[in-house]
């Protein structure tokens, strides 16, 4: 099967991007959909991830996959694919290629089943931002019921990239509040998601963290039943939302946002709603983070680009020291195997405005 060749040259907004070549003797390599092994000889266990980058060294978060694969069972609680929560797990690495395990940053809590970090509920796309006010690591995740009602944010917080986290607890956010974009039409029937959930705050599931130049903080959320992604501003110290928060792509069903900022611009990639089966990516792009929002399309290109090379995204890695360089990081599920699921991460060219993704069997990030 051909995704292209082993290597991409792409020109774009006077930034060139120019990956050389590898052979099959040079290693390491980034091998989108292989198993990898950290320094220890074990498979990384981080997925629905995010990245951090602080003080020249990279954090990559993700959810332990661990355990048996429960598959949906109509008598049961949940209508979904699952294993239990296990935590969130930290790895470290200088060059994106050896990733060293620095353990379970937030575990389970198994003794109580009130708790949000019991294995059984959910946890998902962890994300970690560092606030240089307070001087705090922040993570951020989908938290949930096993019927996915909940539909919360959790937080944590630390001193450390690595830990230990201390559980702040969930909430939903925009409590009592309108988004700043909202009609008169938007608020009149009760049956909207948006006018349902407004006493007791809006619906978050799929989301993703992001800081922008100026050190202020943003939430974007996949809400009212998935159908419409919020953007909220975060307070000074990362914690919670301010109330402030806008509507965009309303009905056109989203999850999985990935948010980076390129000569100025707002980015999101995000994907369609279709459970643990991949489909096509969607690109869009902003001149504030507020919109107004512009749809680009699917940003991938070749063959299985209609299903993102048979993965989702997950997060959008700026690399460290080379502007105008990212990484496009997703994951390849295995909805019959969690912990077999694989790692997808290519990087990302410009075609105008427009970001672009082909498939590379191997390639390096230096």
């Amino acid at each position: 099967m051909d995704y292209h060749n082993h290597f991409l040259s792409a020109a774009f907004a006077g930034v060139c991007l120019a990956l050389s070549p590898l052979s099959a003797a040079e290693s390491p390599a980034i091998r989108s959909g292989d198993v990898w092994n950290d320094t220890d000889g074990r498979a990384v266990d981080a997925h629905g991830g995010g990245m951090l980058f602080h003080e020249g060294t990279y954090y990559w978060y993700g959810e332990i996959k661990q355990g048996k694969t429960y598959l949906p069972d109509v008598n049961k609680s949940w209508g979904g694919t699952r294993v239990d929560v296990t935590g969130v797990s930290c790895y470290s690495s200088k060059d994106l290629l050896s990733w060293k395990n620095l353990g379970n940053v937030l575990p389970a809590v198994p003794g109580d089943p009130s708790s949000d970090l019991h294995p059984g509920k959910v946890l998902e796309r962890p994300k970690v931002i560092f606030n240089a006010k307070t001087r705090k690591f922040v993570l951020w995740f989908h938290s949930d019921s096993l019927n996915y009602a909940a539909a919360a944010c959790g937080v944590a917080v630390a001193d450390a990239p690595a830990g230990p986290f201390e559980y702040l607890g969930s909430f939903r956010p925009n409590v009592a509040t309108w988004p700043a974009n909202v009609t008169d039409e938007d608020k009149k029937d009760p049956k909207t998601p948006l006018v349902r959930d407004f006493e007791k705050g809006q619906m978050a599931r799929d989301m993703t963290v992001f800081v922008d130049d100026d050190g202020k903080g943003y939430l974007f959320t996949a809400s009212e039943d998935n159908a419409t992604l919020h953007i909220s501003e975060l307070s000074d110290d990362f914690l919670k939302t301010t109330g402030k928060y806008v509507r965009v792509f309303p009905g056109r069903m989203m999850e999985a946002p990935a948010v980076f900022k390129r000569a100025g611009k707002y980015y999101l990639i995000a994907s369609g709603c279709t459970a643990w089966e991949p489909n096509a990516a969607r690109s869009a792009v902003a001149d504030s983070i507020w919109g107004p929002w512009k749809e680009l399309g699917n940003p991938c290109q070749g063959e299985k680009a209609e299903i993102t090379f048979q993965s989702q995204g997950t997060f959008v890695l700026p690399i460290a020291g080379k502007p105008g360089r990212f990484v496009f990081m997703a994951d390849r599920w295995n909805k019959n195997n969690l912990p077999d699921s694989r790692y997808v991460w290519l990087p990302i060219a410009f075609e105008g405005e427009k970001p672009v993704l082909r498939w590379m069997d191997r390639w390096s990030p230096k």
